[in-house]
């Protein structure tokens, strides 16, 4: 709260495995302590009717930002299929809430594509759907690398999309756990990076230091040359993002 984020963000089960603490802690936040909150909603094997549901309860509650994702695969499978449900795709979601004009509507960008994209080309293609369907501004996901955000971003320009990007930070404070996001999502860990935070692996106060100390150099650079904010995935590990923010307000 000392921070006065613009908002936060509150995560989504897969499958809806923990919705109604997900939609508790929404509405505790948002009317309660008084944060503007974005929620994250998945459509994994959602119907058109169990959506319609939770997105009155979203209006009910004065929810009015939304982050509309996909969503993984349920547990134990491979490859995203949503048989039991009525979307397959981001844009389908983005699409059934937007006709509702009631949410402004974020939606997620990979300025390293997809791991499912068949190319960099045909993600821009597939991310301008969101655009076209209503999405409001968009929010990447984590990377290490600014000069991959600012390709993402040029490269959304001359695709015709006019929306904000804003960079997703996550700073490193476990670097195994680290490994293993970046291995889902397809991030990549620059190589000088690994090789400051591999001989202290099993020292996550040396760790610590160094994820944060690259976090504000990362932050710096993206601030510095245009981008219109930063998104914090904290883990619920806040300290982390206070530390960063307060070396570059």
């Amino acid at each position: 709260m000392k921070l006065s984020p613009s908002f936060i963000s509150v995560t989504y089960g897969a499958g809806g495995s923990n919705q109604d603490a997900s939609f508790n802690l929404i509405d505790y936040i948002n009317n309660k302590i008084g944060l503007v909150t974005m929620a994250h909603y998945t459509c994994v094997n959602a119907t058109k009717d169990k959506v319609k549901q939770d997105l009155d309860f979203f209006h009910e509650k004065n929810i009015e930002n939304l982050i509309l994702l996909r969503g993984d695969p349920p547990k134990g499978e491979k490859l995203f299929s949503n048989r039991a449900g009525d979307f397959h795709y981001a844009s389908d979601l983005i699409d059934f809430a937007a006709k509702q004009n009631r949410f402004c509507i974020a939606a997620a960008g990979y300025p390293e594509a997809h791991p499912e994209s068949e190319s960099s080309d045909t993600d821009i293609a597939y991310l301008k759907q969101k655009v076209d369907k209503g999405a409001h501004f968009l929010v990447t996901q984590l990377f290490f690398d600014n000069a991959y955000y600012f390709d993402f971003v040029d490269r959304a320009r001359k695709a015709g999309i006019t929306i904000p990007i804003i960079p997703g930070i996550m700073p490193i404070t476990n670097f195994k756990q680290i490994k293993k996001f970046t291995q889902m999502c397809g991030s990549k860990i620059p190589d000088e990076l690994v090789q400051q935070l591999q001989p202290y692996q099993e020292d996550l106060a040396r760790t610590y230091d160094i994820g944060v100390d690259f976090s504000i150099k990362q932050c710096r650079e993206l601030l510095d040359k245009g981008a219109p904010g930063l998104h914090f995935y904290t883990l619920n590990k806040s300290r982390a993002t206070v530390d960063i923010y307060s070396s570059i307000k």
